[in-house]
Parts: structure tokens; C-alpha cells; sequence
């Protein structure tokens, strides 16, 4: 019987020794597989370091290609306008002044195209609408011949870029009083019907 009990207890240490060797191979593994995976973090975590430095130096790379790119676009006009004054220096009496001013016009031209290649366009303000997205009125004034509401001077030219707005035009707007509103062209219709007698008014039979 005591035999037979020995033999029970040294299967259950021998199962039990099974057990624990099965676990530590799991440990092991686990190991093995923690190892693995913080070096594959820290090789994630290097190579995301050196993507912020390489992606932030093609970003000052890419900044300063470009500010160089639209300098060198200025670059002829200012060519231009050591042409104009060579020109200028050069003419006498009226042809001076003429020589000046198409200097000038010719070297604003030159920048305006300019910016119309790097998206830029002019806002085209004068004798239209007032709209708010793209003019701020810096002053009303009436003039009775005008249509209310409609840009009568730019002060400073808007420009947009892109479709949006860059810069809005700085003008000054037409604000007409509710009765000069009625005297502008289109209303004036209006106006002599309500002013001329009814066919059946007294006057009209008074007549008859």
C-alpha cells in the first residue's frame, strides 16, 4: 500500500515538473518575443526621429527654393528700371517726362504679369457692386448719375491669390438718400407714372 502511494506522489512531482519546465519555455518565449518587439520600437522610434529632421530640412529647403525662385521673378524689374532711368537721363525737354512714364508703365506691367504667374490677379473694383469679400469701404460719397452701392474710386488696389482674398481693395462707395435712390436712371420710369394723372381722375373728366 505504501508502495503503491510512492508511486502516486513521484507521478504527481513528475507531472508537476513537466508543468514547470512547459512554463518556463513559455517565459522564455515571452521573452524572447518582448525582446523582439521593443527592437522593433526602437527601430520605428529612430526612423520617426530622423523623418521630423529630414521632413523638417525638405520643408526649409522647399521654403527657401521658393522665396528664391520669386525673387528671381522681381529680378527684371528691377532691370527695368535701370533701363528707365538710363532712358530718362538721356532725354531732353518734354521727352523726359514721356520717357518716365513709360518706364513706369512699362516695369508695372512687368510685375503684374509677374504675379499673375505665381497666382496673383488684380481685383476689379471700379464701377462695381460693393462686395464686402472683396472691397472695404473707406468712405460714402453721393453722386446722383450713379447706381447706390457701386465703387465710384479705388484708394488701393485688392489682389487675390488663389481665388482667395489677398489683400481687399480699399475704395470709396456711392451712398445715395432713399429719394436720389428714385432719381437714377431706371427709376425714373417709375417715377413718371406715379407722378402723371389717372385717366379717371377729376382733371380728366373736367377736360371731357
Amino acid at each position: 500500500m505504501a508502495h503503491k502511494e510512492e508511486k502516486q506522489e513521484k507521478k504527481k512531482i513528475d507531472q508537476l515538473e513537466k508543468e514547470l519546465e512547459q512554463m518556463r519555455e513559455q517565459i522564455r518565449l515571452l521573452e524572447e518575443e518582448k525582446q523582439k518587439h521593443f527592437e522593433q520600437l526602437q527601430r520605428v522610434s529612430a526612423d520617426y526621429t530622423n523623418y521630423q529632421k529630414r521632413a523638417a530640412r525638405q520643408i526649409a529647403d522647399s521654403v527657401a527654393y521658393d522665396k528664391k525662385a520669386i525673387l528671381r521673378s522681381l529680378l527684371p524689374s528691377l532691370d527695368n528700371f535701370e533701363h528707365a532711368f538710363a532712358k530718362i537721363s538721356s532725354a531732353e525737354g518734354e521727352q523726359t517726362l514721356q520717357k518716365t512714364i513709360e518706364g513706369i508703365h512699362m516695369i508695372y506691367n512687368h510685375m503684374l504679369d509677374t504675379l499673375r504667374s505665381l497666382g496673383v490677379e488684380k481685383v476689379d473694383a471700379l464701377g462695381k457692386p460693393f462686395n464686402p469679400d472683396l472691397h472695404e469701404a473707406m468712405m460714402k460719397r453721393e453722386e446722383a448719375d450713379k447706381e447706390n452701392n457701386t465703387v465710384l474710386e479705388v484708394y488701393q488696389p485688392g489682389y487675390t491669390l488663389g481665388g482667395q482674398v489677398l489683400r481687399p481693395a480699399k475704395v470709396i462707395v456711392n451712398r445715395l438718400d432713399a429719394e436720389e435712390e428714385q432719381a437714377v436712371p431706371g427709376n425714373e420710369v417709375e417715377t413718371e407714372k406715379e407722378d402723371s394723372p389717372s385717366p379717371n381722375s377729376e382733371d380728366s373728366r373736367e377736360d371731357a
